[in-house]
């Protein structure tokens, strides 16, 4: 697990594959202060962390979805 340094805003990876819900989770997120990524399945989740220097802080995922859940 990569290191992740003390920093203000918490960042939180947000992995669902209905697009609508994905936005509102990602607006509701922003809007309260945080920093966000997306991703739409398993497989862009794994594209999305292996291109990041830190892990997030949180990970809100989705269980059931197409290409690779979780």
């Amino acid at each position: 697990m990569k290191n992740h340094s003390t920093t203000s805003q918490a960042h939180i990876l947000v992995i669902e594959d209905d697009k609508p819900l994905n936005d509102a989770y990602r607006m509701i997120l922003e809007q309260s202060g945080y920093e966000v990524d997306v991703a739409f399945d398993g497989e862009e989740a794994r594209r999305v962390l292996s291109s990041q220097e830190q892990d997030p802080d949180v990970i809100l995922l989705d269980l059931r979805m197409p290409v690779l859940d979780g």
